[in-house]
């Protein structure tokens, strides 16, 4: 696969430290307290790796294991040990001789490729006068497998220093698997022959269909009637098609995939599983070849049944929709689909993908399944996510043929596929457009990354991150309800910070190295292996659960805004409260103009402004800065950032 350029020439927010973003947080300014002190030492640094030929970059992370804290934290450390190099928006620290002005030496550190011309500066800067260490991030985001010079230029009468680290190989262990579903290897490995099993196929009209969730471990008998699944919006003679599929999976059982030297052909596949699809066809008979076909990807707590929501605007347009369920989604094995026609009802399996895995409470939550357990579960949802890419990129293998044991056909192209997400599926599938280049074209509705940083600054998801931080042993603010935690971290953009809480500077840690751990299963390390003209990103202003400043994080590392859609909700004649489900909201204007450019975008590859003239989308982006603040009041937590 040719990769796109990674580094732009200049960078928006180089020298941009300055900037103060509107966002409604009270991040402690730093202290202007200028002097002359010196620079020690500098992370990160191939001093803490160990030479290992079987690498791609022939070396592996070696970080000193005592004094790693609790069992959460040092676990951490040891899966960040078996990573070829170092995070690709490392934490970088400086620590001083004295206390220093964080502003002025921020301007003077810079990281070069060792081996070009392309350099950056850093942001997000946070002073820390307990152990005189100034810690930032690059203001750009940069390339894997590749070595880098970190250097702190000296002021008047300061020495500089400087050191070399190597970014890990972030994207391999996707592009490994990718490899081997093009070759077959991973259908030879498991007894797969790709296709779809049908299981049954329906008319809209006078059709109704319920989803019976398995929420039980083990299954209880339902105690209520299945939850009804609105098919209202879709034209009434198009089809509704049921069934499933054979996929290899990687995933072990703590939800994890082996990690294996980036210099080998990557993990083995460890088995196959079953997985469900639900599709729409466009009324009227399938072209020679069979209908062109979207592969929708569903958003976090959701499943299948939010196809018949995605596939409106589609089936008018005469574009076949179908999709599948995200690892830890769908509740149990054990779910159904209710189907109800001409007085006769048909329970059809579907294949949910949830187990009982977080609380051993006897039931299956929404999402459980989703994220790893135990000592890896620092990886959070990284390797679920990579599964889930790899179970699209299946399925899309699987669309031109179906199995022998199928009730009926149905006629699905297998050429020119393309795909749509939603949120969550929109994270995972930047995974699959970057890795996998038979999608020739996506539209990403909603995404955002990293997950750390979605689940810290989001208000649906920030208590995952008071668990997550419970589980090491850091939450440092007990009178702080309902979070417990204050991590002092600014934005993109923000002026430097000054710590003034205790247990700050260790959050941030956790939290990076975290983050660190699950780049190669998240979206902005394969945003920059797309060709900008395969696909847009809709973005909607004011997000409250996959905020603006992790869509920003997003689109920037992959170079992306010439082919951003901002819906513009605060200007919406009608705005939505969240505006975040607007794709799916279908009451409102704008899920059918949202949808109306999927379909134009998917179907010819035109990017068209669904308001015309009108300001409430602006297609492209005309200011990016304009993600950098959160955009909306975040007054729980205005005083933890």
């Amino acid at each position: 696969m040719q990769q796109r350029r990674w580094h732009r020439a200049t960078s928006s927010l180089v020298g941009a430290l300055a900037l103060t973003a509107t966002v409604g947080i009270t991040a402690t300014p730093a202290a202007a307290t200028p002097h002359k002190a010196e620079p020690l030492s500098v992370f990160p640094s191939d001093t803490l790796t160990v030479h290992d030929p079987a690498q791609i970059t022939g070396r592996r992370v070696n970080l000193p294991l005592e004094g790693c804290g609790q069992p959460i934290a040092c676990g951490l450390v040891a899966e960040l040990n078996e990573l070829d190099g170092f995070d690709l928006d490392p934490r970088i620290a400086v620590r001083f001789s004295g206390p220093v002005d964080p502003a002025q030496v921020a301007a003077r550190i810079t990281v070069q490729e060792a081996h070009g011309g392309w350099r950056t500066g850093v942001d997000r800067v946070v002073w820390d006068p307990a152990t005189n260490t100034l810690y930032a991030h690059p203001a750009e985001q940069l390339r894997p497998s590749t070595t880098y010079k970190l250097r702190v230029q000296g002021g008047p009468a300061n020495k500089a220093v400087h050191d070399t680290f190597t970014t890990l190989s972030a994207t391999d262990g996707l592009l490994d698997i990718r490899e081997q579903i093009d070759t077959g290897a991973a259908f030879g490995s498991t007894g797969i022959t790709p296709g779809l099993r049908v299981e049954g196929a329906f008319p809209v009209a006078g059709t109704t269909v319920a989803y019976r969730a398995d929420n039980a471990n083990p299954p209880t008998p339902p105690a209520t009637n299945p939850a009804p699944v609105p098919t209202q919006q879709l034209p009434p003679d198009s089809t509704l098609v049921f069934g499933s599929y054979l996929a290899p999976s990687w995933l072990q059982s703590d939800v994890t995939i082996a990690q294996t030297p980036t210099g080998d052909d990557g993990p083995a596949p460890v088995g196959a599983v079953r997985l469900p699809f639900v599709a729409v066809l466009p009324p009227g008979p399938a072209p020679e070849g069979g209908w062109p076909t979207a592969i929708y990807g569903h958003g976090f707590t959701q499943s299948t049944t939010n196809v018949f929501l995605a596939a409106t605007t589609n089936a008018r347009a005469g574009l076949a929709t179908i999709g599948t369920n995200v690892v830890g989604h769908g509740f149990g094995p054990g779910s159904t689909y209710v189907v109800t026609r001409d007085g006769v009802t048909t329970e059809l399996g579907a294949y949910g993908r949830g187990v009982d895995q977080t609380d051993a409470d006897s039931t299956i939550g929404s999402t459980e399944g989703s994220s790893a357990t135990g000592a890896a579960s620092a990886q959070s949802s990284r390797d679920a996510l990579r599964q889930t890419a790899a179970d699209v990129m299946t399925l899309a293998r699987s669309l031109g043929a179906t199995t022998a044991d199928s009730v009926g056909t149905a006629a699905f192209s297998g050429e020119d596929v393309t795909y749509f997400g939603q949120s969550f599926g929109g994270i995972y599938g930047t995974l699959v457009t970057g890795a996998d280049d038979d999608i020739t074209r996506s539209v990403l509705n909603v995404p955002g990354s990293p997950i750390t940083e979605i689940a810290r600054l989001s208000p649906s998801f920030r208590l995952l991150t008071t668990q997550s931080l419970q589980a090491a042993g850091l939450l440092n603010r007990p009178d702080l309800a309902p979070y417990y935690f204050q991590e002092q971290l600014p934005l993109r953009g923000e002026g430097p910070v000054t710590l003034t809480v205790p247990g700050a500077s260790a959050i941030q840690e956790f939290l990076a190295r975290s983050t660190w751990l699950s780049r190669p299963g998240s979206p902005e390390t394969f945003s920059p292996l797309i060709e900008p003209e395969r696909v847009v990103v809709q973005v909607a202003f004011g997000d409250q659960t996959v905020p603006n400043p992790t869509s920003y994080t997003l689109v920037d590392a992959g170079d992306l805004w010439s082919r951003t859609s901002l819906f513009r909700n605060d200007i919406s004649p009608t705005p939505l409260q969240n505006p975040h489900s607007f794709l799916l909201t279908l009451t409102d204007e704008s899920a059918l103009q949202g949808q109306a450019q999927v379909a134009a975008f998917l179907g010819a590859g035109q990017v068209v402004d669904p308001d015309g003239p009108a300001p409430v989308w602006e297609v492209p982006i005309v200011d990016p800065s304009v993600l950098l603040p959160l955009n909306y009041p975040f007054p729980a937590v205005d005083d933890q950032f």
